[in-house]
């Protein structure tokens, strides 16, 4: 979705009709994302206005949290009708078992396109991340404070990528404070893209981008000089990821007990979206805000910034910039350009 299209991205609101089906949420959704709305809305009027920038990370960034704003309405949508349903089953109403199982296969259906529905903006926990991608965050067992802050000092050689891959080596050292620490680990593995902090009980969390995740958990090796790690050949590590916030393909609904403990889970997760929503509300609006600042340039030193600007991003091939130099163009006639032309240096 690019800045030329935003208008229409509003569309996609609760209470409006998707893929031909009438959605009809409750008040509380759709007043919670009155602000979202909105200020996608002034981001729209303001871009109408004119091209003042060429800015591709201010367009992605709009895009970016317009479909994670949709991808949470819609899942908040679809929790309050399943949170209704079980709480009359569990009262004896007549709610059957099919409609609560339906209702359960198809949230977990849409949790599983969560990734692609939100542009890759969320990540398993729910975290709003643009212009950077969401990403995966996860541990390594004997990676901790505690037992690198203990025993003698030892080099580490990782390797992430499998064969062919450069080798990454961290000094560790017991004296070294936690913070030296992260920033070794950091140092060393940055350059494949992963980050490092430190997480609860001392425990190293790292993060990859969610799309180089199977690749980072199928081949990350760690070889030592044999105090926390055997010498010798490089070892597979167990990589253990941070659990998502929300797991329907957990959610039972086999009796009472069950959909009890499911009805929790989806309390839960309604809490953990609502709390998403509102990161992306902010995201909208500073995006929203950073749009009304712009203004048309009307000097020849801006309309040269703002040329060499498009040139240099129209030389990256690729859908994006096609489809945002087709938007940014629209209404600009061959004729109109001749008369612009015509008129000459004054």
């Amino acid at each position: 979705m690019q800045i030329g299209s935003l208008h229409a991205a509003t569309d996609l609101a609760p209470g409006k009709v998707r893929n031909g089906a009438a959605v009809n949420p409750l008040a509380p959704v759709a007043a919670e994302s009155k602000k979202g709305t909105e200020a996608v809305s002034r981001a729209s009027s303001s871009l109408r206005s004119g091209l003042t920038s060429w800015d591709q990370q201010l367009n992605r960034e709009l895009a970016d949290a317009q479909q994670a704003m949709d991808f949470l309405e819609r899942s908040a949508s679809h929790l309050e009708s399943l949170k209704s349903d079980i709480s009359a089953k569990i009262a004896g109403r007549q709610v059957s078992d099919a409609q609560v199982s339906g209702k359960l296969r198809q949230f977990a259906n849409a949790w599983r396109q969560r990734h692609a529905s939100s542009g890759g903006s969320l990540d398993a926990q729910l975290d709003y991340s643009s212009p950077a991608p969401a990403s995966q965050r996860f541990s390594i067992r004997g990676l901790n404070m505690r037992t690198l802050q203990s025993g003698d000092k030892e080099t580490l050689t990782l390797s992430i990528g499998g064969a062919g891959q450069p080798l990454r080596s961290v000094s560790v050292d017991p004296e070294l404070s936690e913070e030296a620490i992260i920033q070794r680990f950091e140092h060393a593995l940055s350059p494949a893209n992963i980050g490092v902090s430190k997480g609860d009980a001392g425990a190293l969390v790292f993060s990859v981008p969610e799309t180089s995740w199977p690749a980072t958990r199928d081949t990350f090796a760690i070889k030592g000089d044999g105090i926390r790690f055997p010498t010798g050949q490089l070892n597979r590590v167990r990589t253990e990821a941070v659990p998502a916030a929300v797991e329907p393909d957990a959610w039972q609904a086999q009796d009472v007990q069950a959909l009890r403990q499911t009805l929790q889970q989806v309390i839960q997760a309604l809490d953990r979206i609502k709390q998403s929503r509102e990161v992306v509300s902010r995201a909208l609006a500073e995006a929203a805000s950073r749009v009304d600042r712009a203004r048309p340039m009307d000097d020849a030193a801006g309309a040269a910034t703002l040329a060499q600007g498009f040139a240099s991003a129209a030389d990256q091939p690729g859908y994006q910039i096609f489809s945002s130099t087709v938007a940014a163009l629209l209404g600009i006639s061959r004729d109109r350009v001749l008369s612009l032309l015509a008129l000459g240096p004054r």
